[in-house]
């Protein structure tokens, strides 16, 4: 069942009607190949293209009793032809038809992935502009660090979707291969030449060599790019999550009017957006895992794979493009408070300045362990006595020995700290056009 929040592109690319019709693109394809080059008559594969059609009720009713979905899509076909419907599928097996359709659905689900990409690469450039110079405190481990701007927290964002983005299109080329190489790849009833054909015709590439079945490592790298990609949304969401903790409150994900955040307690303003990609991406990992597994078929093929693609291709592709165009309504509509930022940025009263005054002691001659235990010490009383960074070293004569309260002031300059911030985002925006 296609969940409720599918774009109705990405849901019509993996319907059943959808695929038949790409099963029946390739059949005729083949035919108009095979008619070229005088393998059936022209005449048969003109009524073939004028009167091949199908109803997807009629093809299941027949696979009740064929127990084949290929059988019963080329019966159900053939009753709108016939005698013409003899030359339908000749010299092909099914994976020939199945494998060559798959890509195209996969190529056609690849665009819709990159269009989502290009919407919310947009969507972070347009908020890492608006917040190039937005100060807010780094953490890591948790902890807080240095500080930094929301912009190149977003720039950043942007580098690791552009990455994404290379790696769609690449897999997208990967799988876009077919095969009409026959039952083991032998090409025992049709030319090397049907295949090129075919494959022109539908802008794919044809398999330099397959057997029964195109190679599954394609469909492994393919949903190893949409996972990673899932890892990265999932990355962005998490932190506006943690952001969003009523103790750090310096983003919110965009709250609706009318919306409700809990049943109980009216106040609750509740990050679900961002839990719902988290949750998301999680499905998307373990079906890339199914994907490698599909790799190693029985010889030449089983059919192992194929009852996992049913349901890991629609079901990631649907997932990532609902993350993506979720993701990006979050971003535009994120809530940003920079005077929390700069509260939360202050609270640890200013020890985050600690690393630039080692570097300034440093730079003056004294060993950095001397340094660091000056800087250390000061920074402890800071913490345990609640008192003021700047002011604890501007008391301490060792260190007022060797910098001047000037020199001390200058180290606790946010200008200073973002003085390479333009300098990071011509590298991470360069090429990138403005915003119509």
């Amino acid at each position: 069942m296609i969940p409720r929040y599918t774009n109705p592109e990405m849901g019509a690319i993996w319907s059943d009607q959808r695929r038949y019709e790409t099963w029946l693109a390739v059949e005729l394809a083949a035919a108009d190949a095979m008619a070229e080059t005088g393998v059936i008559p022209a005449a048969a594969a003109r009524e073939l293209r004028e009167r091949a059609r199908f109803d997807v009720a009629r093809i299941e009713e027949i696979e009740q009793v064929t127990q084949h979905d290929v059988i019963a899509f080329t019966t159900a076909v053939a009753e709108h032809v016939g005698p013409a419907a003899r030359w339908l599928h000749f010299g092909l097996t099914s994976s020939d038809v199945l494998d060559t359709a798959q890509a195209l659905q996969m190529r056609q689900a690849c665009d819709l992935i990159v269009k989502g990409l290009a919407g919310l690469l947009d969507a972070v450039r347009q908020r890492a502009e608006e917040h190039r110079r937005t100060p807010m405190i780094g953490r890591t481990h948790g902890v807080h660090a240095e500080p930094m701007t929301l912009g190149v927290k977003l720039a950043l964002w942007y580098a690791e979707l552009q990455r994404a983005m290379d790696r769609v299109l690449r897999a997208r080329d990967i799988v876009s291969v077919g095969k009409i190489s026959g039952a083991v790849g032998m090409f025992a009833h049709l030319d090397p030449e049907i295949e090129a054909r075919v494959c022109a015709r539908l802008g794919l590439e044809p398999a330099p060599v397959s057997s029964q079945v195109i190679q599954r490592d394609r469909h492994a790298e393919l949903l190893s790019a949409l996972a990673i990609t899932a890892a990265s949304l999932e990355k962005f969401a998490v932190e506006i999550r943690g952001l969003q903790k009523t103790e750090i409150g310096e983003i919110e994900e965009p709250f609706a009017k009318g919306q409700k955040g809990s049943s109980a307690m009216p106040h609750k303003r509740n990050p679900i957006g961002c839990e719902q990609i988290t949750g998301m991406a999680r499905l998307v990992r373990a079906n890339a895992m199914a994907a490698l597994e599909n790799v190693a078929l029985w010889h030449e093929r089983d059919i192992s794979h194929s009852s996992v693609e049913r349901v890991i291709l629609p079901d990631s592709f649907i997932a990532l493009d609902h993350m993506l165009r979720r993701f990006t309504r979050i971003v535009r509509g994120m809530v940003v408070y920079p005077q929390r930022m700069m509260e939360n940025l202050q609270r640890s009263r200013g020890v985050v300045f600690s690393g630039t005054v080692l570097l300034e002691l440093a730079r003056r001659g004294i060993s950095r362990e001397q340094a660091y235990e000056w800087v250390q010490r000061n920074a402890m009383r800071a913490f345990h006595e609640q008192r003021d960074f700047k002011a604890l070293l501007l008391e301490d004569r060792d260190l007022t020995q060797v910098l001047s309260a000037g020199e001390i002031e200058k180290a606790f300059d946010l200008d200073e700290h973002f003085r390479n911030v333009d300098a990071i985002f011509d590298r991470v925006f360069v090429s990138v056009p403005a915003a119509v």
